[in-house]
Protein backbone atom coordinates (compact mmCIF):
# COMPACT_ATOMS: atom_id res chain seq x y z
CA UNK A 1 0.00 0.00 0.00
CA UNK A 2 3.48 2.19 0.51
CA UNK A 3 1.88 5.49 1.73
CA UNK A 4 -1.49 5.09 0.69
CA UNK A 5 -3.98 3.11 3.40
CA UNK A 6 -7.09 1.79 1.62
CA UNK A 7 -10.15 3.11 4.25
CA UNK A 8 -11.62 -0.47 3.87
CA UNK A 9 -8.56 -2.15 5.70
CA UNK A 10 -7.71 0.43 7.88
CA UNK A 11 -11.91 0.15 9.27
CA UNK A 12 -11.31 -3.60 9.60
CA UNK A 13 -8.43 -3.17 12.05
CA UNK A 14 -10.25 0.13 13.91
CA UNK A 15 -13.04 -2.39 14.66
CA UNK A 16 -12.03 -3.62 18.29
CA UNK A 17 -13.20 -2.56 21.43
CA UNK A 18 -11.18 0.50 22.75
CA UNK A 19 -11.48 1.41 26.36
CA UNK A 20 -9.71 4.04 27.86
CA UNK A 21 -9.77 6.68 30.47
CA UNK A 22 -9.05 10.23 29.02
CA UNK A 23 -7.04 11.31 32.23
CA UNK A 24 -4.63 8.38 32.07
CA UNK A 25 -4.06 9.34 28.18
CA UNK A 26 -3.59 12.74 29.83
CA UNK A 27 -1.61 12.04 32.07
CA UNK A 28 0.91 9.29 30.22
CA UNK A 29 1.50 11.67 27.39
CA UNK A 30 3.81 13.39 29.38
CA UNK A 31 5.92 11.16 31.20
CA UNK A 32 7.42 8.60 28.67
CA UNK A 33 9.31 8.91 25.49
CA UNK A 34 9.67 7.28 22.03
CA UNK A 35 12.96 6.04 20.47
CA UNK A 36 13.03 7.18 16.55
CA UNK A 37 15.22 5.18 14.37
CA UNK A 38 15.66 5.79 11.06
CA UNK A 39 17.66 2.65 9.74
CA UNK A 40 14.70 1.31 6.99
CA UNK A 41 14.12 2.79 3.55
CA UNK A 42 10.37 3.58 3.45
CA UNK A 43 10.11 5.88 6.57
CA UNK A 44 7.94 8.64 6.03
CA UNK A 45 9.36 12.72 5.83
CA UNK A 46 9.18 13.87 9.36
CA UNK A 47 7.49 16.77 9.25
CA UNK A 48 4.94 13.90 9.20
CA UNK A 49 6.36 12.27 11.83
CA UNK A 50 6.41 15.58 13.98
CA UNK A 51 2.21 15.88 12.74
CA UNK A 52 1.64 12.19 14.50
CA UNK A 53 3.75 12.77 17.67
CA UNK A 54 1.95 16.05 18.21
CA UNK A 55 -1.34 14.14 17.56
CA UNK A 56 -0.42 11.58 19.83
CA UNK A 57 0.83 14.30 22.82
CA UNK A 58 4.36 12.51 22.34
CA UNK A 59 6.64 15.22 23.85
CA UNK A 60 9.65 12.92 24.45
CA UNK A 61 12.06 11.87 21.29
CA UNK A 62 15.28 10.19 21.21
CA UNK A 63 17.54 10.08 18.14
CA UNK A 64 20.64 7.95 17.24
CA UNK A 65 22.14 10.77 15.57
CA UNK A 66 21.50 14.61 15.18
CA UNK A 67 19.41 14.53 11.78
CA UNK A 68 18.83 18.54 10.95
CA UNK A 69 15.98 17.64 9.28
CA UNK A 70 14.26 15.83 11.67
CA UNK A 71 15.49 18.54 14.43
CA UNK A 72 13.96 21.64 11.91
CA UNK A 73 10.99 19.81 11.57
CA UNK A 74 9.89 19.64 15.30
CA UNK A 75 11.07 22.65 15.72
CA UNK A 76 8.30 25.03 17.85
CA UNK A 77 6.42 22.08 18.44
CA UNK A 78 7.51 21.66 22.46
CA UNK A 79 9.23 18.22 21.86
CA UNK A 80 12.12 17.61 23.77
CA UNK A 81 15.13 15.54 21.92
CA UNK A 82 17.70 13.46 22.77
CA UNK A 83 20.21 13.41 20.49
CA UNK A 84 23.14 11.24 19.82
CA UNK A 85 27.16 11.00 18.53
CA UNK A 86 27.71 8.09 16.92
CA UNK A 87 30.63 5.55 18.27
CA UNK A 88 32.78 6.41 15.50
CA UNK A 89 33.44 9.86 16.39
CA UNK A 90 34.35 8.91 19.60
CA UNK A 91 38.22 8.81 19.57
CA UNK A 92 38.29 12.12 17.45
CA UNK A 93 36.45 14.10 19.82
CA UNK A 94 38.24 12.48 22.92
CA UNK A 95 41.93 13.38 20.85
CA UNK A 96 41.10 16.67 19.73
CA UNK A 97 38.25 19.31 21.91
CA UNK A 98 37.86 21.24 18.95
CA UNK A 99 36.41 18.34 16.93
CA UNK A 100 33.67 18.08 19.57
CA UNK A 101 33.09 22.28 19.77
CA UNK A 102 33.02 22.04 16.24
CA UNK A 103 29.72 19.25 16.43
CA UNK A 104 28.05 21.32 19.19
CA UNK A 105 27.95 24.27 16.48
CA UNK A 106 26.70 22.27 13.66
CA UNK A 107 24.28 19.91 15.30
CA UNK A 108 23.06 21.54 18.50
CA UNK A 109 23.77 25.82 18.78
CA UNK A 110 21.58 26.21 15.46
CA UNK A 111 18.38 24.39 16.04
CA UNK A 112 18.27 25.68 20.02
CA UNK A 113 16.00 27.40 20.89
CA UNK A 114 13.30 26.82 18.30
CA UNK A 115 13.84 23.03 18.68
CA UNK A 116 14.37 21.77 22.70
CA UNK A 117 17.63 19.62 22.69
CA UNK A 118 17.59 18.62 26.28
CA UNK A 119 20.13 15.74 26.18
CA UNK A 120 22.96 14.81 23.91
CA UNK A 121 24.12 11.15 24.20
CA UNK A 122 28.01 10.45 23.56
CA UNK A 123 28.11 7.08 22.19
CA UNK A 124 26.20 4.24 22.48
CA UNK A 125 26.48 0.97 24.58
CA UNK A 126 30.46 0.75 24.04
CA UNK A 127 31.18 -1.25 27.04
CA UNK A 128 29.37 -4.20 25.05
CA UNK A 129 32.20 -4.67 22.66
CA UNK A 130 35.86 -5.45 22.68
CA UNK A 131 37.10 -1.76 21.81
CA UNK A 132 39.02 -0.91 24.79
CA UNK A 133 40.30 2.50 22.81
CA UNK A 134 36.60 3.10 22.32
CA UNK A 135 36.09 2.44 25.80
CA UNK A 136 38.99 4.61 27.53
CA UNK A 137 38.05 7.77 24.82
CA UNK A 138 34.43 7.59 26.07
CA UNK A 139 34.60 9.82 29.43
CA UNK A 140 37.35 12.48 27.45
CA UNK A 141 34.91 12.60 24.37
CA UNK A 142 31.78 13.17 26.83
CA UNK A 143 34.14 15.83 28.78
CA UNK A 144 34.61 17.51 25.42
CA UNK A 145 31.35 17.84 24.56
CA UNK A 146 30.16 18.89 28.33
CA UNK A 147 33.04 21.59 27.65
CA UNK A 148 32.08 22.57 24.50
CA UNK A 149 28.38 22.53 25.75
CA UNK A 150 29.50 24.91 28.27
CA UNK A 151 31.46 27.60 25.91
CA UNK A 152 28.51 28.11 23.77
CA UNK A 153 26.16 28.86 26.91
CA UNK A 154 23.95 26.03 26.51
CA UNK A 155 25.33 23.80 29.86
CA UNK A 156 21.52 24.97 31.26
CA UNK A 157 19.79 23.37 28.66
CA UNK A 158 22.00 20.31 27.37
CA UNK A 159 23.09 17.50 29.65
CA UNK A 160 25.79 15.38 28.43
CA UNK A 161 25.37 11.47 29.04
CA UNK A 162 25.92 7.82 27.24
CA UNK A 163 23.56 4.99 27.03
CA UNK A 164 24.46 1.68 28.36
CA UNK A 165 23.37 -2.38 28.07
CA UNK A 166 22.23 -3.54 31.04
CA UNK A 167 24.57 -6.55 30.54
CA UNK A 168 27.43 -3.98 31.91
CA UNK A 169 26.40 -5.30 35.47
CA UNK A 170 27.68 -8.42 36.51
CA UNK A 171 25.03 -9.61 38.90
CA UNK A 172 21.68 -8.02 38.88
CA UNK A 173 19.47 -10.28 40.82
CA UNK A 174 18.93 -9.93 43.43
CA UNK A 175 18.80 -6.53 42.82
CA UNK A 176 20.67 -5.50 45.82
CA UNK A 177 23.49 -7.38 44.74
CA UNK A 178 23.51 -5.66 41.77
CA UNK A 179 27.47 -4.82 40.59
CA UNK A 180 29.40 -3.47 37.84
CA UNK A 181 31.77 -5.63 35.53
CA UNK A 182 34.99 -6.09 36.81
CA UNK A 183 36.68 -5.65 33.81
CA UNK A 184 34.76 -2.08 33.10
CA UNK A 185 35.18 -0.78 36.49
CA UNK A 186 38.13 1.24 35.74
CA UNK A 187 35.81 3.02 32.95
CA UNK A 188 32.42 2.72 35.09
CA UNK A 189 33.83 4.49 38.11
CA UNK A 190 35.38 7.92 36.31
CA UNK A 191 32.33 7.94 34.45
CA UNK A 192 29.87 7.95 37.52
CA UNK A 193 31.96 10.97 39.07
CA UNK A 194 31.27 12.59 35.98
CA UNK A 195 27.76 12.21 35.93
CA UNK A 196 27.38 13.25 39.73
CA UNK A 197 29.60 16.08 39.06
CA UNK A 198 27.88 17.58 36.24
CA UNK A 199 23.83 16.23 37.57
CA UNK A 200 23.37 13.51 34.96
CA UNK A 201 21.53 10.79 34.10
CA UNK A 202 23.23 7.32 33.65
CA UNK A 203 21.26 5.53 30.81
CA UNK A 204 20.18 1.97 30.67
CA UNK A 205 18.73 0.04 27.73
CA UNK A 206 16.75 -2.55 29.42
CA UNK A 207 15.14 -5.75 27.62
CA UNK A 208 13.17 -7.98 29.97
CA UNK A 209 12.23 -9.59 26.34
CA UNK A 210 16.12 -10.85 25.60
CA UNK A 211 16.16 -12.35 29.21
CA UNK A 212 12.80 -14.27 28.38
CA UNK A 213 14.01 -15.32 24.98
CA UNK A 214 16.88 -16.95 26.38
CA UNK A 215 15.54 -19.08 28.80
CA UNK A 216 11.24 -19.18 28.23
CA UNK A 217 11.43 -22.43 30.40
CA UNK A 218 13.11 -20.34 33.14
CA UNK A 219 11.40 -16.83 33.15
CA UNK A 220 8.27 -16.26 34.30
CA UNK A 221 6.31 -14.58 31.07
CA UNK A 222 3.71 -12.91 33.37
CA UNK A 223 6.91 -11.15 35.36
CA UNK A 224 8.54 -9.54 32.15
CA UNK A 225 5.08 -8.64 31.34
CA UNK A 226 3.92 -6.47 34.20
CA UNK A 227 1.33 -9.01 34.47
CA UNK A 228 -0.36 -10.41 37.42
CA UNK A 229 2.33 -12.75 39.30
CA UNK A 230 3.79 -13.79 42.53
CA UNK A 231 6.89 -11.61 42.37
CA UNK A 232 10.03 -11.92 43.51
CA UNK A 233 11.33 -10.88 46.94
CA UNK A 234 14.88 -9.44 47.43
CA UNK A 235 15.93 -11.15 50.74
CA UNK A 236 18.23 -8.60 51.61
CA UNK A 237 15.90 -5.51 51.25
CA UNK A 238 12.96 -7.56 51.79
CA UNK A 239 11.70 -5.17 48.99
CA UNK A 240 8.91 -7.47 46.36
CA UNK A 241 8.94 -7.02 42.60
CA UNK A 242 6.42 -8.10 40.15
CA UNK A 243 8.33 -7.08 37.13
CA UNK A 244 11.85 -7.20 35.33
CA UNK A 245 12.28 -3.95 34.31
CA UNK A 246 12.42 -2.45 38.18
CA UNK A 247 14.00 -4.80 39.31
CA UNK A 248 17.19 -4.10 36.47
CA UNK A 249 16.56 -0.27 37.12
CA UNK A 250 17.09 -0.84 41.09
CA UNK A 251 20.26 -2.98 40.35
CA UNK A 252 21.35 -0.20 38.72
CA UNK A 253 21.13 2.06 41.76
CA UNK A 254 22.79 -0.61 44.01
CA UNK A 255 25.73 -0.52 41.85
CA UNK A 256 26.36 2.59 41.43
CA UNK A 257 26.24 2.73 45.27
CA UNK A 258 28.94 0.29 45.67
CA UNK A 259 31.10 3.19 43.69
CA UNK A 260 30.27 5.56 46.47
CA UNK A 261 27.41 7.47 44.02
CA UNK A 262 23.89 7.47 45.37
CA UNK A 263 23.41 11.11 43.71
CA UNK A 264 22.98 9.84 40.15
CA UNK A 265 19.44 9.53 38.22
CA UNK A 266 18.34 5.99 36.10
CA UNK A 267 16.74 6.70 33.47
CA UNK A 268 16.01 3.73 31.01
CA UNK A 269 17.03 5.21 27.42
CA UNK A 270 15.68 1.60 25.67
CA UNK A 271 12.81 -0.50 26.36
CA UNK A 272 10.77 -2.56 24.36
CA UNK A 273 9.31 -5.93 22.98
CA UNK A 274 9.10 -7.29 19.27
CA UNK A 275 5.56 -7.82 17.80
CA UNK A 276 7.54 -10.70 15.64
CA UNK A 277 10.39 -12.90 15.72
CA UNK A 278 12.22 -15.97 13.87
CA UNK A 279 11.26 -19.26 15.11
CA UNK A 280 13.86 -19.55 17.71
CA UNK A 281 12.47 -16.24 19.36
CA UNK A 282 10.48 -17.28 22.06
CA UNK A 283 7.76 -14.25 22.70
CA UNK A 284 8.16 -12.29 19.98
CA UNK A 285 4.24 -11.83 19.41
CA UNK A 286 1.99 -9.25 18.72
CA UNK A 287 0.00 -10.14 22.16
CA UNK A 288 2.90 -9.96 24.03
CA UNK A 289 3.85 -6.79 22.58
CA UNK A 290 0.86 -5.40 23.04
CA UNK A 291 0.90 -6.32 26.55
CA UNK A 292 4.64 -5.02 27.81
CA UNK A 293 4.47 -1.62 26.60
CA UNK A 294 0.58 -0.70 27.39
CA UNK A 295 1.23 -2.47 30.93
CA UNK A 296 4.37 -0.50 31.19
CA UNK A 297 3.18 2.44 30.12
CA UNK A 298 0.14 2.54 32.32
CA UNK A 299 3.01 2.33 35.23
CA UNK A 300 4.21 5.09 34.01
CA UNK A 301 0.94 7.10 34.26
CA UNK A 302 0.71 6.28 37.58
CA UNK A 303 3.81 8.07 38.55
CA UNK A 304 4.80 4.91 39.40
CA UNK A 305 8.74 4.31 41.28
CA UNK A 306 10.60 0.90 41.63
CA UNK A 307 10.68 -0.52 44.93
CA UNK A 308 14.07 0.88 45.96
CA UNK A 309 13.10 4.79 44.94
CA UNK A 310 9.33 4.44 45.37
CA UNK A 311 9.07 8.29 45.08
CA UNK A 312 11.04 8.50 41.78
CA UNK A 313 8.50 8.02 39.05
CA UNK A 314 10.60 5.88 36.07
CA UNK A 315 11.91 7.69 33.37
CA UNK A 316 11.47 5.58 29.85
CA UNK A 317 12.03 5.74 26.36
CA UNK A 318 9.90 3.15 24.10
CA UNK A 319 11.56 1.61 21.42
CA UNK A 320 10.51 1.90 18.98
CA UNK A 321 8.66 4.74 17.41
CA UNK A 322 8.08 2.48 13.27
CA UNK A 323 9.47 -1.16 12.23
CA UNK A 324 12.91 -0.52 10.42
CA UNK A 325 13.30 -2.62 7.48
CA UNK A 326 16.81 -2.03 7.57
CA UNK A 327 18.15 -3.20 10.68
CA UNK A 328 20.34 -6.36 11.09
CA UNK A 329 19.88 -9.58 12.51
CA UNK A 330 17.30 -11.60 13.82
CA UNK A 331 13.85 -11.10 12.63
CA UNK A 332 12.71 -9.26 15.86
CA UNK A 333 14.92 -6.44 15.37
CA UNK A 334 12.93 -4.94 12.56
CA UNK A 335 9.91 -5.62 14.37
CA UNK A 336 9.58 -3.38 17.30
CA UNK A 337 7.88 -0.38 16.55
CA UNK A 338 4.29 1.04 17.21
CA UNK A 339 3.81 1.67 14.23
CA UNK A 340 4.32 0.82 10.21
CA UNK A 341 6.04 3.16 8.20
CA UNK A 342 2.90 3.97 6.58
CA UNK A 343 1.35 5.16 9.81
CA UNK A 344 -1.40 2.56 10.83
CA UNK A 345 -0.89 0.90 14.11
CA UNK A 346 1.72 -2.57 14.73
CA UNK A 347 -1.32 -3.15 17.26
CA UNK A 348 -3.81 -2.01 19.99
CA UNK A 349 -1.90 -1.36 22.92
CA UNK A 350 -3.13 -3.12 26.13
CA UNK A 351 -2.35 -1.66 29.20
CA UNK A 352 -5.20 -3.68 31.75
CA UNK A 353 -4.58 -6.06 34.31
CA UNK A 354 -4.03 -9.34 31.97
CA UNK A 355 -3.45 -9.76 28.81
CA UNK A 356 -6.95 -11.00 28.08
CA UNK A 357 -8.76 -8.06 29.16
CA UNK A 358 -9.54 -6.28 26.25
CA UNK A 359 -8.74 -2.63 27.51
CA UNK A 360 -6.37 -0.15 26.28
CA UNK A 361 -5.20 2.76 27.91
CA UNK A 362 -2.92 5.68 28.31
CA UNK A 363 -1.03 5.70 24.55
CA UNK A 364 -3.41 4.20 21.96
CA UNK A 365 -2.40 5.01 18.34
CA UNK A 366 -5.76 4.62 17.33
CA UNK A 367 -6.69 7.79 19.17
CA UNK A 368 -5.26 10.13 16.95
CA UNK A 369 -4.82 10.99 13.41
CA UNK A 370 -2.66 8.81 11.10
CA UNK A 371 -0.54 10.80 9.18
CA UNK A 372 -1.41 10.25 6.14
CA UNK A 373 -5.27 11.19 6.18
CA UNK A 374 -5.57 14.80 7.31
CA UNK A 375 -9.24 13.72 8.06
CA UNK A 376 -8.80 10.29 9.86
CA UNK A 377 -9.67 11.21 13.15
CA UNK A 378 -11.21 8.76 14.92
CA UNK A 379 -13.92 10.11 17.73
CA UNK A 380 -14.22 8.49 21.38
CA UNK A 381 -17.50 8.48 23.61
CA UNK A 382 -17.87 8.29 27.23
CA UNK A 383 -19.78 5.61 28.37
CA UNK A 384 -19.09 5.51 31.71
CA UNK A 385 -17.08 6.24 34.65
CA UNK A 386 -14.38 3.74 33.82
CA UNK A 387 -15.46 2.58 30.40
CA UNK A 388 -15.08 4.85 26.95
CA UNK A 389 -16.07 3.50 23.50
CA UNK A 390 -14.57 3.56 20.59
CA UNK A 391 -14.42 4.79 17.27
CA UNK A 392 -16.47 5.32 14.23
CA UNK A 393 -13.08 6.46 12.38
CA UNK A 394 -14.18 8.87 9.15
CA UNK A 395 -11.20 8.07 6.87
CA UNK A 396 -11.89 9.90 3.26
CA UNK A 397 -10.19 8.10 0.60
CA UNK A 398 -6.75 9.02 0.38
CA UNK A 399 -5.34 10.39 -3.76
CA UNK A 400 -2.49 8.63 -4.70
Amino acid sequence: MGLCVRASSLLLGLLLPLLFSVEVVSAAAQKFGINYGQIANNLPDPTQVAGLLQSLNVNKVKLYDADPKVLMSFANTGVEFIIAIGNENLQAMADNPGAARQWVTQHVQPFIPATRITCITVGNEVFSGNDTGMMASLLPAMKAIYAAVGDLGLRGQVTVSSAHSVNVLATSFPPSSGAFREDLAQYIQPLLDFHGQTNSPFLINAYPFFAYKASPGSVSLPYVLFEPNPGVRDPNTNLSYDNMLYAQIDAVYAAMKLMGHTDIGVRISETGWPSKGDEDEAGATVENAAAYNGNLMQRIAMNQGTPLKPDVPIDVFVFALFNEDMKPGPTSERNYGLFYPNGSPVYAINTGAGGASGRTGPFDPYSANTMFSSASRLTVRTASLTLLLLVLPLLPAFSC
